[in-house]
């Protein structure tokens, strides 16, 4: 059973939200407080499983070859970048940059961390986007698909941020239990839990915004 207070702000934003001629996400616009982001421990940067995903393929990029990259491409990794592709994204950081604004994440294996941390982290890091490691003991076809239900809680420095929870298209009562599971993980990763949070607010792309605590 989901909070009413979250499930009325969810319903009202929907409702009150003028109709857009494309799928706009929803998401939580986040106001932390009594916090020095400039202390590194008291940054969020938290992954979180949203129990319904987010209404959307996501993009997943897998460094990878010969067998696991065969792999990835079945279990529906949107690109896999094999060592050859690589070397060629090192000498081109226009071609990286591209790469890292099209895809939403990255996997790969371990072998090319680190070169892809000594040369292409100034594209990745930035954008939040550094390649989770397949680990020798994890199944790139479960991995790619644990991660279509992943969304990063991540402040950096910042007492206001933004995470994406779901589509205007999907069920109020599923994107309140969207909201409840980064709510809740957001309390946790917290020193002072919810005494550190201003408020949060639900909002469409283009549409209004609700405060649900």
């Amino acid at each position: 059973m989901v909070e009413k207070q979250i499930l009325e702000a969810v319903k009202k934003v929907l409702e009150e939200s003028p109709e857009r001629k494309f799928s706009e996400s929803v998401d939580l616009a986040i106001n932390l407080k009594n916090l020095d982001m400039n202390q590194p421990k008291n940054r969020v940067d938290e992954e979180v499983i949203l129990p319904h995903g987010l209404g959307k393929e996501l993009k997943i990029g897998v460094f990878a070859k010969g067998d696991v990259g065969l792999r990835a491409k079945a279990a529906g990794a949107a690109y896999v970048i094999s060592d050859v592709e690589l070397e060629e994204l090192v000498a081109d950081k226009n071609k990286a940059r591209t790469l890292a604004n099209e895809c939403d994440i990255f996997i790969a294996e371990t072998q090319f961390m680190p070169i892809i941390g000594k040369n292409l982290g100034v594209v990745l890091g930035p954008r939040g986007k550094m390649p989770i490691p397949l680990l020798a003991n994890k199944d790139i076809g479960e991995l790619i698909q644990s991660k279509q239900s992943a969304v990063k809680l991540r402040s950096k420095d910042r007492l206001t941020f933004h995470v994406a929870v779901g589509r205007r298209n999907m069920d109020p009562e599923i994107l309140a239990e969207n909201i409840e599971t980064v709510v809740a993980r957001l309390e946790r990763a917290l020193d002072k839990g919810k005494h550190n949070v201003r408020s949060v607010y639900v909002t469409t792309t283009m549409g209004k915004s609700e405060r649900v605590m």
